[in-house]
């Protein structure tokens, strides 16, 4: 049996998370450093999954949800 190359459904969340990244950060300012670039977008990252709150998850951020069922996941030795 031959994998499927190419499926678009392998890549949605990546494709979905740089789309969202160009329209809300990139596309809106204008960097003169490749510094102040990685800044900017490593803030924007932290914002996205601390702080955005998501409607699938009923207001909450994505950190939080991880964050959650990483405890699940391993309780204390």
């Amino acid at each position: 049996m031959r994998a499927h190359k190419g499926r678009f459904l392998d890549n949605i969340f990546m494709e979905r998370l740089w789309r969202t990244l160009k329209y809300e950060c990139v596309y809106l300012h204008v960097w003169e450093t490749h510094c102040e670039t990685r800044v900017a977008i490593r803030k924007w990252m932290t914002f996205h999954n601390h702080q955005r709150p998501r409607s699938a998850l009923d207001g909450k951020p994505l950190a939080l949800l991880y964050s959650q069922r990483n405890d699940i996941n391993q309780p204390d030795q």
